[in-house]
């Protein structure tokens, strides 16, 4: 566990309240959630075929090194000082796809950006992901449909991978959280270019900011992923502009009076789209190609290690 940098942890409880958001008149729920049930039943699979694969029984003997939960047999956890979270080791997970920057660059293994997401380093991780998950994605699928909210929670997930590798090359990641980040990053958009839609929009918009700096502070911590949220938010903030637009509060369409028809979109939503697309489009080409060139991304900049972990006097980095 000691290299491991995990995309969560329990940080994500903050986000549950998210739901506050939407507006009564404003809402939509046209949609019947399946997409985002799937999802956590595919991490909860993939979990379990993880602790299949690692066989803490099989590979680790004698009592000062005892397997936790042993009479779940092959199934049982690793010892908490390897890893703390009840989980497999790091070679299983980095074995089953977990992110590393070394198989990822230089043995051509750029499938791993998106096995990653699906991957958790313990129980503990995976219960806090998937709960935050149900509480923030059904909302939105049940208002945008299934197709809007699985694009933005994957390109979201592989957004925060692309992030992650160019500055942490030196341990392994695995978690759901950049995806994660990405729609709540797509919710913050959402209330921007759809703010005339709102009754309560400060409120609502000093709530959100309040859990998204909340949520990244935690991310200063030892062994946490940090970057993986902060790319997978950028991504879901652009793709929200994009993906989640709603007609302006009072349009109507009115075939019999047009001169009186409020536009179905204001110009300042055109403008958030293209801006975003752009933003989105540049950013995932470049990061892409600096990655598979190699590049670290701290010699660019010198400073940036710190957002993913800020030394302190309780703990270092």
């Amino acid at each position: 566990m000691a290299n491991r940098d995990v995309e969560g942890g329990g940080k994500q409880n903050n986000i549950n309240n998210s739901n506050y958001f939407y507006d009564e008149s404003s809402r939509e729920t046209h949609w019947t959630s399946w997409l985002v049930p799937a999802i956590v039943v595919a991490n909860l699979a993939v979990f379990i075929a993880v602790m299949f694969v690692n066989d803490c029984p099989k590979k680790i003997n004698g009592p000062n090194k005892a397997c936790v939960a042993r009479f779940l047999g092959r199934f049982s956890f690793q010892p908490l000082r390897e890893n703390p979270l009840f989980g497999p080791s790091s070679s299983t997970l980095e074995k089953m796809g977990a992110l590393e920057w070394r198989k990822v660059v230089h043995e051509h293994q750029g499938w791993r950006l998106v096995t990653c997401m699906w991957l958790h380093a313990g129980i503990i991780h995976l219960l806090t992901n998937m709960l935050s998950l149900i509480f923030i994605g059904i909302r939105l699928e049940q208002q945008f449909g299934f197709v809007r909210v699985g694009l933005i929670y994957l390109i979201s997930g592989l957004g925060g991978s692309i992030l992650s590798s160019l500055f942490l090359q030196e341990s392994i990641s695995v978690g759901a959280s950049g995806a994660l980040f990405g729609l709540l990053g797509a919710m913050l958009s959402e209330l921007l270019t759809n703010w005339t839609i709102y009754a309560n929009k400060a409120a609502a918009l000093f709530t959100l900011l309040f859990i998204i700096a909340i949520n990244l502070g935690l991310g200063l911590l030892p062994r946490v992923d940090n970057f993986a949220h902060i790319g997978g938010f950028i991504t879901g903030f652009c793709l929200g502009f994009i993906l989640l637009l709603r007609p302006q509060y009072g349009w109507e369409s009115s075939p019999t009076n047009t001169s009186l028809t409020k536009r179905k979109y204001s110009i300042y939503q055109y403008v958030l789209f293209i801006v975003a697309a752009v933003v989105l489009v540049v950013g995932l080409t470049v990061g892409s190609v600096m990655l598979f060139k190699g590049e670290n991304g701290n010699k660019h900049c010198k400073w940036c290690h710190r957002l993913s972990c800020f030394p302190t006097s309780k703990w270092t980095c």
